[in-house]
């Protein structure tokens, strides 16, 4: 887009469009480099949008910086619900569906308690365990979205990407070798690493590395925990809503996105979606949430990130230690 095109604009768009730019390339170098060195794209955005955190001061970029962290964040979000399918849920069977339901409820209800016990907010602890127990960054992403704001929002969203971030790529290389160790079949290999691996990509890389059947199921499973990512929003919700102050505008009940979430996977459940809209719905959400990451690294500084202190480290270990323990007890006793 040359100058002349952009003095076109509307203001508001010649106003977020420099933000906008700064984001969208740093999630494109964060894509190449996590295409080259096998590391997660969310951790590189993090890395990428903290070195560059002096675009969000005073500057041009300052107000398109905010709006990619916020509504793309939004927009990304939304569009997993084209991964979803409620023929995909059935086809796991009711096993598979009461882990993932009773591992995701369970993980986030302790998460929550531990918080309050450490001297966190409990909502702290939903967005970790929420993050652990559902799909990782984007949960977390999709999560803080829906929470209320607070000073230090931005600050523990960035730090539960990076956590999870960390704690997937962990899991990916050791949870299949755990598998093997127990000697789990390929079936049931596929629930433990559908159950208990945070990122999809992990899932799927990790599954597909063991066997076709394996993949099949982990990602079948770890769609089903993407698909609870809706009730676990509306509760964040009615959290919300329950402590915002008298006098002060309530949120919605159901926030946008997650309405779209719910029209996507039920629309995408008929049939009539190609899978072409499909795979470029999916591309596009992956887009928006690594762009919107990038913008909250842009706007957090690294000082208030070397003081998060041992207990959120020991919070996250410990949420995914509880899921792995959880949910190879189930599948033990089920």
């Amino acid at each position: 887009m040359n100058t002349m095109a952009i003095t076109r604009l509307p203001a508001q768009g010649r106003q977020l469009f420099p933000g906008i730019m700064a984001c969208g390339v740093v999630a494109a170098a964060s894509t190449f480099l996590s295409q080259h060195y096998g590391a997660p794209v969310m951790l590189f955005a993090l890395l990428v949008g903290l070195a560059m955190n002096f675009l969000s001061g005073d500057g041009v970029c300052a107000p398109g910086i905010g709006f990619t962290a916020r509504e793309l964040l939004r927009v990304g979000v939304a569009l997993l619900g084209l991964r979803i399918t409620a023929a995909q849920v059935v086809a796991l069977g009711w096993q598979p569906v009461v882990i993932v339901i009773v591992a995701v409820v369970v993980t986030i209800t302790v998460s929550m308690v531990v918080a309050r016990l450490l001297g966190f907010q409990s909502l702290f602890g939903l967005l970790t365990g929420g993050a652990t127990a559902i799909c990782g960054a984007s949960a977390a992403l999709a999560l803080s979205a829906a929470l209320p704001a607070h000073p230090q929002k931005e600050r523990a969203t960035l730090f539960t990407v990076i956590g999870v971030s960390a704690l997937s790529t962990f899991a990916m290389i050791s949870y299949p070798m755990l598998a093997h160790w127990l000697g789990l079949d390929h079936h049931a290999t596929g629930v433990f690493l559908g159950g208990t691996i945070h990122d999809v990509a992990q899932v799927v890389g990790s599954g597909y590395g063991i066997s076709r059947e394996t993949g099949d199921v982990a990602t079948l499973v770890k769609l089903m925990r993407v698909a609870m990512l809706l009730p676990v929003i509306v509760f964040a919700a009615m959290l919300t809503r329950a402590r915002t102050g008298p006098g002060a505008a309530r949120p919605p009940l159901l926030p946008w996105f997650a309405v779209a979430f719910a029209l996507l996977v039920l629309v995408n459940s008929t049939g009539w979606v190609p899978k072409g809209l499909q795979d470029f719905g999916s591309d596009v959400s992956r887009w928006c949430l690594v762009a919107a990451i990038a913008g909250i690294g842009m706007k957090t500084q690294l000082k208030d990130l070397a003081t998060v202190g041992l207990k959120p480290i020991l919070l996250m270990v410990g949420e995914a230690v509880f899921l792995v323990v959880l949910v190879l007890g189930m599948q033990h006793f089920g």
